[in-house]
């Protein structure tokens, strides 16, 4: 029951996100501003308005007047400033999704309608009438409702997202894939980031400030967006995307993982090793270009990596660390020999990420990265031609899923 309502909450969250970003995107102008958590949740700012817009989703809730009255009474106090001279003018929107009873709401609404069912309740059996608290006649009730729009009928969260994934698609020329993985989940965590931030200055982001912030096919780390999705639905995307092909191309691949510092287990980090040779490698006699994958361990320690490579050779699985003999500095040249049935070399094994950049250079052949990180990226590609690939990970187990 706690997880599930626990998903619930975050699904609300990105009920009103998803619509964020939907409004940023259609924003005419790229000077328009979203403030998120403003006014309302979501005000929108153009040249000519401004929009404070109450945005909820009510998957498990029967529609009733009572339901969205308090919200409306909420606009209607800022109103009440708006003509009292303390605020700046603004139009509402009430948006939102009931799964059912949406029938008993119908549009538009005249003031009876809505003194009766939105302005007058009871509480502790004393009747209250919120219009005549603010001292509003119906003549200010009816320039109220001008300004005001209510739409209950708001498409589901499923609709929803996949609108805003196609919105990117278009908006990027980009393949689903990546509008989802990338440019969505990018999106999201921005939109999350911003409605903490406790000064509504920063709340606030311009069109074009949004999309250059999510105009990348790196993604930024998003523990929701995992979480909500489900680790094994994101994880088994990125392996359809980029690890399932039936025949390997004899590329120079490189899998940078980053090992945990708690939880680690030096018998999981070999199997994972183990996986990626035997998957990532083409050495046999009948092969012309044979082929191994190397592979750059961040956060190890020097001593455990030693060890490591003690075991896996006293296992007779062979690796090269381009130290050609005891004293000897790097050679990109040597680690970057190629693999053969005779050599028997299963592994290149990078000690240091100085040394990534000396390997890429010494290789003519396409050249490809795998960068398996937690919460921050630790390694930046400078040639565009070489493949970059981040996939963020919990755990290493993880990392078996993907590859």
């Amino acid at each position: 029951m706690h997880e599930r309502a626990a998903i619930d909450t975050i699904k609300g969250y990105f009920y009103q996100f998803d619509y964020t970003i939907k409004k940023l995107l259609e924003l005419n102008n790229d000077t328009d501003t979203v403030v998120v958590e403003g006014i309302e949740d979501v005000d929108i700012k153009t040249a000519t308005d401004e929009t404070a817009v109450q945005c909820k989703y009510y998957a498990k809730t029967e529609y009733n007047h009572s339901v969205i009255a308090e919200p409306i009474r909420l606009m209607l106090n800022h109103y009440k400033e708006v003509k009292d001279g303390l605020k700046r003018p603004m139009n509402y929107t009430l948006y939102g999704y009931f799964q059912e009873g949406k029938e008993k709401l119908v549009l538009p609404i005249n003031t009876t309608f809505l003194k009766d069912k939105f302005l007058t309740y009871t509480r502790d059996k004393i009747k209250y009438f919120h219009h005549a608290f603010l001292g509003l006649a119906d003549n200010d009730l009816e320039d109220f409702l001008s300004k005001l729009s209510i739409n209950i009928n708001a498409v589901d969260y499923e609709t929803q997202v996949s609108n805003a994934i196609v919105q990117l698609e278009k908006e990027f020329g980009c393949t689903a894939f990546e509008a989802e993985n990338f440019y969505y989940n990018n999106a999201l965590k921005v939109i999350k980031d911003i409605a903490v931030n406790p000064n509504i200055t920063e709340r606030e982001i311009a069109k074009i400030d949004f999309l250059k912030r999510i105009n990348t096919r790196e993604i930024l780390f998003n523990e929701w967006f995992i979480k909500f999705k489900g680790k094994k639905k994101f994880l088994s995307e990125f392996r359809k995307q980029y690890f399932t092909n039936l025949n390997i191309s004899p590329f120079e691949r490189f899998f940078f993982v980053e090992v945990p510092s708690s939880d680690y287990s030096r018998s999981q980090l070999k199997d994972l090793l183990f996986i990626i040779s035997k998957k990532w490698s083409k050495t046999s006699k009948r092969e012309s270009c044979p082929f191994c994958p190397y592979v750059y361990l961040h956060n190890i320690p020097e001593q455990e990596l030693i060890e490591l490579k003690k075991e896996l050779h006293s296992e007779n699985f062979f690796t090269i660390d381009g130290f050609d003999f005891h004293g000897a500095s790097f050679s990109p040249k040597s680690i970057s020999r190629a693999p053969n049935d005779g050599n028997q070399i299963k592994l290149k094994i990078l000690n240091n990420i100085k040394y990534v950049e000396l390997t890429f250079n010494e290789i003519s052949k396409t050249k490809e990265v795998y960068e398996f990180y937690k919460t921050i990226p630790f390694f930046e590609v400078t040639n565009p031609s070489i493949k970059h690939v981040r996939i963020p990970v919990e755990e290493l187990s993880d990392i078996k899923e993907v590859i």
